[in-house]
């Protein structure tokens, strides 16, 4: 993994004004963070700042449209980052100082970030036994996509690509110090676009997903590895049973 251009990760959630303030209350309380100082031209972006760690997850307030999220990659050189993304199959959308906003070839959005530098992991947060932290971002990929969605993203970070014991999981290997892993899913069917979703690692996956439960989260579906659920906002994540710090 030397010579990765990524220094840094963040997770952006990205919710319309009428679910943004219940999107915001649930995963401050989720993580123990507090909202910090929006930050935006229309100050639409507010980070939820960690008692423990550099922020790394992030509210967006977008136009309309439902709630999902994206990753951000922080970067020294963002130009050339982003024009090897595009050599890659990106697709440029916007460029600002600083900052610029491109689609895979999966067209998920992701944006390319100066980094400032961020390098402390947030903690895992909770009570003993009960811990746990988002760590991995999800990329949920249509099965004809799949192929050149987890290319793109393992030549642009530089990270290696790896089989899961699933088969419908790759990996890739996540440097140290980096806070969110990158988990790529085959799904079994088609659809327009790579989607992403944000999944957290438990000491005690029953116990945290009784407590979202109390926040206002709702659970979807349970497997033998993960508990799909969906916050007070409409967004859909997963508690997993990996251990914080496992990946």
């Amino acid at each position: 993994m030397t010579g990765s251009p990524v220094h840094w990760v963040s997770a952006f959630i990205d919710a319309p004004p009428d679910r943004f303030d219940a999107s915001a209350a649930f995963w401050a309380t989720a993580t123990d963070s507090r909202a910090g100082r929006a930050v935006g031209d229309r100050d639409e972006f507010v980070p939820l700042e960690a008692p423990h760690g550099d922020p790394c997850l992030w509210l967006q307030r977008i136009d309309d449209g439902p709630v999902g999220c994206h990753p951000d990659l922080y970067v020294k050189d963002v130009d050339a980052v982003a024009a090897k993304a595009v050599e890659l199959g990106a697709t440029r959308l916007s460029v600002t100082d600083g900052l610029v906003v491109l689609t895979s070839p999966g067209l998920l959005p992701f944006c390319l970030v100066t980094h400032r530098g961020q390098s402390v992991r947030p903690e895992p947060v909770g009570p003993s036994g009960t811990r746990s932290v988002v760590d991995q971002i999800c990329l949920d990929i249509p099965p004809d996509r799949f192929e050149g969605e987890c290319d793109f993203w393992s030549g642009l970070t530089g990270w290696p690509r790896w089989r899961e014991s699933h088969d419908e999981f790759d990996r890739l290997a996540r440097p140290p110090g980096i806070p969110y892993a990158f988990l790529l899913q085959r799904l079994d069917e088609e659809q327009p676009a790579v989607r992403a979703h944000l999944d957290l690692a438990c000491d005690d996956r029953d116990a945290v997903t009784a407590q979202h439960e109390a926040q206002g989260a709702d659970v979807v579906r349970r497997t033998a590895g993960w508990t799909v659920m969906r916050d007070p906002a409409g967004m859909v994540y997963c508690a997993t049973t990996r251990a914080p710090g496992e990946v």
